[in-house]
């Protein structure tokens, strides 16, 4: 008698192949239809189920005149066996979909997500529609090694111990503001000129303002006042509404500057050792649906480096 009541940790399952036997055998009620399913022969079948009795200690089928029944053992063990394997193939089913299709989730921070990555999207789902995209906006680093996260978009240097990292751009950095600021008209022409303005950064970047300004020589420039956000994002959306003056990466502000909602009124751009890397496990880069992404990704971040894509300047004030 199979005791159900068994401890797991006592338990040693029988091979596989002899469950499959049994299992398909009772199901369909003959040796010859269950040996078609499994591409064998009636007579292995029948090995297996011998070899399966004779593991568990028990019998599972009644044998007269060529016809089979289950025992009450036998009625026992398939219900369980048929929920397994139903199981397993819907699970093994899911992974084969999933490396060909299925979801791909991705971390990044909130300004990333919003400013760059979304207005990209589009058109990796038009390349890829059978792919569905799911980006997970945390300020905390991820573990990918052990959560449910295909790669991650971070700002560093690009050393992450055992995780691949595929440089997209380097950090540059550089004032933005609204073309009606500032409000009394008088043109911003220089970066002497941004000194009594109101200037708007990010608590993750409290010195992007002190080092541009050392790099252009304006260190005795002063700000009316400044208006600090949770996110770069919240600044820069305080500058489209004429609230100040933001310090934004260039590639993160280019779609706003191109499409007008945010101005950049000086040339100079401050070129930073660190930059934005698509992070990821080494064996994730090998599935299709990771590899699909992995490079229209990095020919996005190609294009938005590219030097022809000159970020428009309009000296504020003039518009």
């Amino acid at each position: 008698m199979i005791n159900e009541h068994t401890s797991n940790s006592a338990i040693r399952l029988p091979p596989l192949n002899a469950l499959r036997a049994f299992e398909a055998t009772a199901r369909l009620s003959t040796l010859a239809a269950a040996a078609a399913e499994l591409n064998v022969t009636p007579s292995a079948i029948s090995h297996q189920i011998r070899a399966l009795e004779a593991t568990l200690g028990t019998r599972l089928f009644r044998r007269a005149n060529r016809r089979l029944s289950l025992t009450k053992d036998g009625h026992a063990l398939l219900p369980g066996l048929t929920d397994g394997f139903r199981r397993l193939t819907a699970a093994v089913a899911e992974v084969e979909v999933n490396q060909r299709e299925g979801v791909l989730t991705i971390s990044m921070l909130s300004t990333m997500a919003m400013r760059w990555f979304m207005p990209r999207l589009p058109r990796f789902q038009t390349e890829c529609p059978e792919i569905e995209v799911r980006i997970s906006t945390t300020p905390r680093i991820v573990d990918l090694e052990r959560e449910d996260v295909d790669f991650a978009l971070r700002h560093g240097e690009g050393d992450w111990p055992g995780l691949k990292a595929d440089p997209l751009f380097q950090l540059e950095t550089m004032p933005v503001c609204s073309p009606d600021l500032p409000r009394d008209g008088t043109p911003l022409k220089t970066p002497q000129d941004l000194d009594g303005q109101i200037f708007l950064h990010s608590l993750a970047r409290p010195n992007d303002w002190q080092s541009w300004l050392a790099s252009v020589g304006a260190d005795k420039v002063k700000p009316n006042r400044e208006l600090t956000f949770d996110t770069t994002d919240f600044a820069l959306a305080a500058a489209i509404r004429g609230l100040g003056v933001a310090i934004a990466d260039r590639h993160i502000v280019r779609d706003d500057i191109d499409s007008g909602r945010l101005i950049a009124p000086f040339d100079a751009t401050e070129h930073h050792d660190s930059g934005y890397y698509l992070v990821y496990p080494e064996d994730r880069a090998n599935q299709p649906k990771s590899n699909a992404f992995r490079q229209w990704l990095l020919r996005e971040a190609t294009e938005s480096s590219c030097d022809g894509s000159e970020v428009r300047r309009i000296e504020c004030g003039e518009i």
